[in-house]
């Protein structure tokens, strides 16, 4: 993806900036301090708005269609997203951090100070209320969410898995004419 993408948008003194293996798909919006490491993926329709604080995203993260990513301007408004996090279609992430290999389902939404602990999850359509801290490897689900259970090996296998996957996806739409 070009650094000059019709993408990218500056907001007052703040680029994104990005690694040249991030891949970004058409409609997505990417605005202000944004850092994509390598092989983050963006899909279709997503925004990533870091105007009042940062967004960062760590290697072989994706964000999956119709996502909306902000932050807060309160001290600890920043959003935080670690290595190989899935975050799945139309979820909405606020001023908050996503451990390593986390999972957040489609459409759930995550509030403001919420830790998700690395290899832990978060089932569709849930909402993590303000402060909430999943503990690593648990799964939450709800409205609002809570403690369910441990998360199965197989299911954390999965996390890593299911990443993994959207970066090779990512590369393959690459080699795709998107003139859409």
């Amino acid at each position: 993806m070009s650094k000059n993408s019709k993408f990218l948008h500056p907001y007052d003194v703040w680029k994104p900036s990005l690694d040249n293996r991030v891949f970004i798909a058409p409609g997505a919006k990417i605005i202000g301090k944004v850092i994509l490491k390598k092989d983050v993926n963006i899909w279709f329709n997503c925004i990533l708005r870091g105007d009042v604080g940062s967004i960062k995203v760590d290697e072989g993260s994706n964000i999956q269609d119709g996502t909306i990513i902000h932050v807060s301007r309160s001290k600890n408004g920043d959003t935080n997203i670690g290595k190989y996090v899935t975050i799945g279609h139309k979820a909405i992430i606020h001023a908050c951090f996503l451990e390593d290999e986390s999972f957040i389902g489609m459409g759930a939404i995550i509030m403001d100070g919420v830790v998700i602990e690395k290899k832990s999850m978060v089932a569709a359509g849930s909402v993590v209320p303000p402060n909430k801290v999943v503990k690593e490897g648990e799964l939450w689900a709800g409205v609002p969410s809570k403690f369910i259970r441990k998360l199965r090996a197989n299911e954390i296998k999965n996390n890593l898995e299911t990443a993994k996957h959207y970066v090779k996806l990512s590369q393959e739409y690459k080699n795709i004419n998107m003139n859409i």
